[in-house]
């Protein structure tokens, strides 16, 4: 049967896999940053294990499967460079990394915790404690495996079968989240006598994961992800201090809260006691607030720049802060930088012909460093107003003047960008706040939910209830915004003063009533069919919980689902 992978036409015969086709093309180069690590066809990601062309059981014809039927034998190869592959590629490292593990601790726990900068924080819970010479272990280990090249090859199991085979392995973890599985199948990959599953596709073999590094880091292990630029490099550790402190404080609430993985989430939802997390964390989030607004008082600052990437909560956030400065005698005023966008017909395109709204050359920074310098010196100045429906700036006289109880807050997707600061103005006279969901959340101690799937739950949400927008379009934008976040956010997250986690760890038991029922109404067809095939995968482990009459309506989620009270 003649196939078409990228663009290149092969004949493929009966039992021949994917990667064999690609290395008969010629375009396994063997480098990571060109190499192919995954298929892609019929709106799905598939492993280069696949066989497309199967022989019937008598053997006399051959039969295409289903996706290549449905891609008309048309196949996309998938490399490090899009979301996709680099998901995949993460997903065999830390196969490779505990079962490494596994062969140097047979008897430690390790938690995936969270993602910070360029690396994957794990936790080895072992006797005596981790060091740095077991570190060293566990690379030489890594190393080992991926020069053994171990096919990896997915194997479906009963889901009591499964259910069995991890509580004998000791890993109840898994045992608890199957145990909220609808399904009577669960799919795992295996080597040796280790299986394991990381809810998406894998690479074909150990071999493939080239390139990683491991730092014994804060007694734990920081596993480095090839470098962004140049993937056939490892990243080069960049400390983080601040984020990885907000991790921690994170994953202590969580344990506060008795609500560490989606397990402990479904058993709250299912007893009632998610009312009572409601409360918890809502009165955690105040207490961070009011922790901010004394910080801000204390140090005597007169402007707040708020930032943070898209559906983190900036607006909710700069709303609830100016509570907790009036509790203090202040009158805050509120500002957006999204007025001091430039003409829409003005804006420059990129490199590609495009217009990127993300970018920091849409803002006027001239205007707005002349007008932060001018309120911080107790002039009064006229404030520019952004039309939205015609693109333009309008000049329609609202001025300010700033006094001593008069903070001014600014919150905007750029509020951390040094090209927003005159060189003039007093540093301590600016309190610059960073907002983001960094969810701790897992689903089990493997399988992390990224922080970047909780916000984009909330931006679908939020734009279909609020825009009446498909989660095709909402996923149509998701690439342009995700890299100017890494652009234009992400690089000075570490500068900001302060560090606001606004993810709210029962929120996803929430959104689900929201996003399922339109998640599961995209079709194969769909361009982003395998994305919204990820999201229903960890979200059909979560409870739907119907508590929104207990959700206060300052809530960072009321943003998104509706009924702010700051919208009012």
């Amino acid at each position: 049967m003649e196939l078409i992978i990228d663009g290149r036409p092969i004949d493929a015969q009966p039992g021949e896999t994917l990667l064999t086709l690609v290395r008969r093309l010629g375009l396994d180069t063997g480098e990571l940053k060109t190499r192919p690590l995954a298929a892609y066809m019929a709106g799905e990601a598939f492993t280069l294990n696949y066989v497309p062309v199967r022989q019937t059981e008598n053997g006399e014809c051959l039969r295409s499967r289903r996706a290549v039927h449905l891609s008309r034998g048309r196949i996309e190869l998938v490399r490090y460079d899009s979301d996709r592959g680099k998901r995949i590629y993460e997903h065999s490292m830390l196969f490779v990394f505990l079962l490494a593990v596994r062969a140097c601790f047979p008897e430690a726990r390790v938690i995936i915790d969270y993602a910070v900068g360029a690396g994957l924080y794990a936790t080895v819970r072992k006797e005596p404690a981790l060091t740095a010479e077991d570190v060293e272990r566990i690379r030489e280990a890594c190393a080992r495996i991926v020069a053994e090249d171990h096919p990896l090859v997915r194997q479906r199991l009963d889901i009591d079968d499964a259910i069995e085979f991890f509580a004998n392995d000791g890993q109840t973890d898994k045992v608890n989240l199957l145990g909220w599985r609808w399904f009577t199948y669960f799919d795992v990959y295996r080597v040796g006598d280790y299986m394991d599953y990381f809810y998406g596709e894998m690479l074909p073999s150990t071999g493939f994961v080239s390139v990683y590094d491991l730092r014994f880091q804060d007694g734990g292990v920081l596993l480095l992800r090839p470098d962004a630029a140049d993937p056939n490099k490892a990243s080069v550790y960049q400390p983080m201090p601040k984020l990885s402190a907000v991790f921690r404080e994170s994953e202590k609430w969580g344990r506060l809260m008795h609500c560490t993985d989606v397990s402990d989430l479904n058993h709250l939802v299912r007893s009632g006691g998610i009312r009572e997390l409601i409360r918890v964390n809502e009165a955690l989030h105040e207490k961070r607030y009011a922790q901010i607004a004394d910080e801000i008082v204390e140090r005597g600052a007169r402007a707040v720049l708020i930032a943070g990437p898209s559906s983190s909560g900036k607006t909710t956030s700069a709303n609830r802060l100016c509570t907790q400065l009036r509790v203090h005698g202040k009158t805050p005023v509120l500002m957006s930088l999204d007025d001091y966008y430039i003409d829409r017909d003005k804006i420059l395109p990129d490199e590609n012909g495009e217009i990127d709204l993300e970018h920091i050359n849409t803002i006027d920074t001239d205007l707005f460093r002349s007008d932060l310098t001018r309120l911080l010196d107790g002039e009064t100045v006229e404030l520019p107003r952004f039309d939205f429906k015609t693109g333009k700036r309008v000049m329609d006289g609202h001025t300010l003047r700033l006094d001593a109880d008069t903070p001014l807050v600014v919150e905007g997707l750029h509020g951390l960008n040094p090209a927003l600061l005159p060189d003039t103005v007093d540093r301590s006279l600016v309190y610059r706040m960073y907002v983001s969901a960094l969810t701790t959340l897992n689903l089990d101690d493997h399988n992390r939910i990224p922080t970047t799937d909780i916000r984009l739950l909330r931006r679908m949400v939020r734009d279909y209830e609020t825009r009446n927008a498909s989660i095709e379009h909402t996923l149509s934008m998701w690439a342009s915004v995700r890299r100017g976040e890494e652009r234009w956010i992400f690089p000075y997250q570490e500068q900001a003063d302060a560090i606001f986690n606004s993810t709210l760890v029962y929120e996803p038991a929430v959104l689900k009533k929201h996003i399922f029922p339109l998640l599961q109404a995209v079709r194969s067809g769909s361009p982003y069919f395998d994305e919204v095939r990820s999201i229903v995968k960890f979200l059909n482990y979560i409870v739907e919980a119907n508590v929104e009459d207990e959700i206060p309506p300052t809530s960072v989620l009321r943003e998104f689902i509706g009924g702010n009270a700051f919208y009012r």
